[in-house]
């Protein structure tokens, strides 16, 4: 285990986070806000202490290294962001060290679940952090230094690790030769896509901070409303606005690049781009026809009833009503339908992605016709293409272990006494990344009725599910930390 060079990595990390607290001292001090000022500045002096040692006891290794350390350093490089990154929250004396955490693992998952029942009452610069924190989660950390560090061309493979083990979708693929100028492209297309949805949302009449933080949660995927009410109370050329760029945010961004080279042709033809479409026009139909009578006119239903599907299939987590409480338990079945699906791999969403799910049907559908023809060799082709053994057997596994974590933190926080449904959604909002779920934690909801346990159940899920699982679970294996293991 090359123990330096993920501890030079964990420095340039605290690196980066210090340097993003900056922007949001720069909100506190502006506006007189100078206690949660305090707990940035003393959040910022430890991650100067923390990075210096760690620059100076790991400064001198070699870059090579395997799969193993690369899932290693994403687990603990997300691990380390998430302890740090609640620090303002708890020494400002905003909440407590469970509720931060919970908070800011929320923020840096793109999941948008929160323990504040009124966010609008916290400092604008806490509004900031909670916002740009998804923005930051969305995409990935390690993406972002990947794209921002300076390359020695002696990188020997490393970049790939990390790059796959923080990326979403069961496989990860180059968008040019070099790891780095595909981590450079997919970042360029995020702050693209922000910078749009920044002037349309400033085109309908938002400030620009809202505006700002609007198009980071938006983007991101994230959702963490700088209202109480998410989305409700902004018109609806906002909600049309944020639906559009939610949609757009769901889709693989290998697809924009394509576009981008002309490949038109290669975007129509991807499946799992298709398959996207057809659930998403579906389920806004299927609602809209049972929501009608609720609204009394098909704008109005159809602008509801888009949002909130987009909003959960992407995992953005926003919300314009309390589908939970006023729409119909099939409006409702659904909504918790396409919280597990998810949008497309590659995309800021989370679930368990469009590209899974086919490749498990298809998958299915092989077994099948093996039994009925057990001489005849099946292939799974994924858009033309035969689909790697490993792949599937990594869907397979990936599958599995969503199953056995998710009836583990059902039963844990099951101890709290919540209904059934509740305790089911709230895993499935956490361990998908999405925030809002039905009845005590809907969308006019929040976590904070949970005990300091399942919290810290629910905020292991939310990290568990943005890394994909098994970075989470390499960390567990005793297979990790032995010297003769293979890297």
């Amino acid at each position: 285990m090359n123990f330096k060079m993920i501890g030079r990595f964990l420095a340039q990390i605290i690196s980066i986070e210090a340097v993003f607290l900056l922007p949001a001292m720069g909100i506190g001090l502006f506006n007189g806000e100078y206690g949660a000022l305090k707990g940035f500045l003393l959040t910022l002096a430890i991650m100067v202490v923390l990075a210096s040692a760690l620059f100076a006891v790991c400064r001198k290794t070699e870059k090579l290294f395997g799969a193993r350390e690369g899932m290693v350093c994403v687990s603990f490089s997300w691990i380390t962001l998430s302890i740090l990154g609640c620090l303002p929250f708890c020494l400002s004396a905003q909440t407590s060290f469970i509720n931060a955490l919970f908070e800011i693992v929320s923020g840096f998952t793109t999941t948008g679940a929160s323990i504040f029942s009124d966010v609008e009452s916290l400092p604008r610069c806490f509004l900031y952090w909670r916002s740009f924190s998804q923005w930051l989660g969305g995409m990935g950390v390690l993406v972002f230094l990947l794209a921002v560090a300076p390359s020695s061309g002696k990188d020997k493979g490393f970049t790939m690790h990390l790059l796959r083990a923080e990326s979403p979708g069961p496989d990860v693929g180059k968008l040019v030769p070099k790891m780095k100028q595909t981590a450079l492209i997919l970042y360029i297309m995020y702050i693209v896509l922000t910078v749009v949805n920044l002037i349309f949302l400033l085109a309908g009449g938002m400030s620009l901070l809202d505006a700002v933080c609007t198009a980071f949660s938006t983007v991101s995927t994230g959702g963490f409303g700088i209202r109480n009410d998410s989305m409700a109370s902004f018109s609806p050329y906002i909600q049309v606005v944020t639906t559009v760029f939610m949609l757009l945010s769901g889709i693989n961004f290998s697809c924009y690049y394509l576009l981008l080279m002309r490949q038109l042709g290669a975007v129509f033809k991807d499946e799992e781009l298709r398959a996207y479409i057809l659930v998403v026009a579906a389920a806004i139909a299927l609602i809209a026809w049972n929501i009608f009578n609720i609204y009394g006119n098909l704008a109005d239903t159809l602008r509801h009833s888009a949002f909130q599907v987009a909003s959960i299939m992407t995992t953005s987590g926003f919300s314009t009503v309390d589908f939970a409480a006023d729409w119909p338990g099939f409006s409702q079945s659904i909504l918790l339908t396409l919280m597990v699906l998810g949008a497309c791999a590659g995309s800021t969403s989370g679930g368990i992605k469009l590209a899974r799910v086919l490749l498990i049907i298809k998958s299915l559908r092989r077994n099948i016709r093996q039994v009925l023809s057990p001489n005849k060799v099946q292939v799974v082709r994924n858009n033309g293409r035969a689909v790697d053994e490993k792949i599937l057997d990594n869907t397979n596994a990936y599958l599995a272990a969503y199953v056995i974590i998710f009836i583990a933190s059902f039963l844990i926080i099951s101890l709290d006494g919540m209904t059934t449904g509740t305790n089911v959604s709230a895993v499935l909002a956490t361990l998908n990344n999405i925030g809002p779920g039905i009845e005590q934690v809907g969308p006019m909801c929040n976590f904070a009725d949970y005990s300091a346990l399942s919290k810290l159940v629910l905020t292991v899920d939310m990290l568990v599910g943005r890394l994909e699982i098994f970075p989470m679970l390499v960390l567990l294996s005793r297979s990790t930390w032995r010297r003769s293991a293979n890297g």
